[in-house]
């Protein structure tokens, strides 16, 4: 079987995290420190903190605007559960967006239409990499009072515009899952907009302490100082991160490569009009994070899927949309509310994509999709 996700772990994560096994091993060490200096080195991106995963990013955010009970999020139904359920925990009531099925991200004309008097944020996703249109809803926002939560948990090294995706909204998350294109086994990072929220994040971050500033000198005791969490990854994970963000270009690279194998291989199949490749828009640089093939049927796509598990090929099925989902359902818009949504959905299957995929197994991944048409559709 080549597997749907494989991480690149190599002896340079090994020796980092034997080395911070040799001293301290909490959070806030010097490998959370450093990783942190070689995210915002190799991203771009003005500020950053370490979090325990995207989704207490996503619920960190969610604290810092103020989410209250009575407040309404504007999100799209395609995307994972911790965009939804970070807002959930504060109280707030879900309005779901349609998608726009060029990129799978969030529409913007749809998203701005969602909005009234009672919208506290609005929570767009950065879908395979590929930057959301944050400038359309972003005027908006601002004049609205609007704050804007971007969850760009698969988008780290990914540009909009010529800018970092994330530099623009107020808060953006990011992951370093397993199977994201940086890891750490579970983790995340947030940057904040506004330097006047960082001490509170500060605080939140580390069990609603001001031990942070403790640990710089600049108090000479910590203290309890408000509600907060424990949110703040081990440095031992955090020098994994540190070996896997010195490896930044060669991972970008490889990913990168397998991308465009697959991207050049299904090329004539789009031409016969059999499915539909990636789009990427020209405001937007991608990170190579996910490799996505569109059916022309719901039906179709379960049999490819089935056609190529058989072939030792670990194709996978994306998220069923939040709003059709048993937790959407019960919460909010029915199935036939966003009829794209529903469709794509119904149509997407993902390829294998991971660094150290080979040229000869995306060759046999791209020959079996091929196969599929020639055996099965023939």
């Amino acid at each position: 079987m080549i597997h749907f996700n494989k991480p690149s772990i190599t002896e340079i994560e090994k020796a980092l995290m034997l080395e911070a096994a040799s001293g301290g091993i909490c959070g806030d060490g010097p490998f959370t420190k450093r990783a942190t200096a070689l995210f915002l080195e190799k991203t771009g991106l003005p500020n950053a903190m370490l979090t325990t995963s995207c989704t207490h990013a996503l619920e960190l955010s969610a604290l810092l605007a103020g989410v209250e009970p009575g407040d309404e999020v504007v999100l799209p139904s395609f995307t994972f559960s911790s965009t939804a359920n970070a807002f959930l925990l504060r109280g707030a009531s879900l309005r779901f967006c349609e998608i726009d099925p060029l990129t799978m991200n969030a529409d913007p004309a749809h998203m701005a239409s969602l909005i009234n008097d009672r919208t506290k944020v609005l929570a767009p996703i950065d879908y395979a990499g590929v930057a959301f249109d944050i400038d359309a809803v972003h005027e908006i926002a601002k004049k609205r009072g609007i704050c804007v939560v971007q969850d760009a948990a698969q988008a780290v090294g990914s540009m909009y515009k010529g800018r970092p995706v994330g530099a623009d909204a107020d808060f953006a998350c990011f992951s370093f899952h397993e199977t994201k294109n940086y890891v750490m086994g579970e983790g995340g990072a947030i940057c904040i907009k506004n330097p006047e929220l960082w001490k509170k994040a500060e605080i939140i971050r580390e069990k609603g302490t001001d031990r942070s500033r403790f640990w710089r000198g600049e108090v000479d005791k910590y203290s309890w100082q408000g509600v907060g969490s424990s949110l703040l990854p081990s440095d031992i994970l955090a020098a994994m991160l540190a070996g896997q963000l010195t490896r930044f270009d060669e991972i970008m690279e490889k990913r990168m490569s397998a991308w465009e194998r697959y991207h050049e291989g299904l090329e004539s199949l789009e031409t016969a009009g059999k499915l539909r490749r990636p789009v990427v828009p020209d405001y937007a640089k991608h990170n190579a994070h996910i490799y996505y093939i569109l059916l022309n049927s719901g039906d179709e796509r379960d049999k490819m899927h089935d056609f190529l598990r058989e072939k030792g090929v670990g194709a996978i099925i994306h998220y069923v949309p939040l709003h059709s989902a048993p937790a959407g359902l019960a919460m909010g818009n029915r199935p036939e509310d966003l009829p794209l949504t529903e469709e794509y959905a119904s149509r997407l299957l993902r390829l294998p994509l991971f660094p150290d995929l080979t040229a000869q197994e995306c060759a046999y991944i791209v020959d079996t999709v091929r196969e599929y048409f020639i055996q099965v559709r023939r």
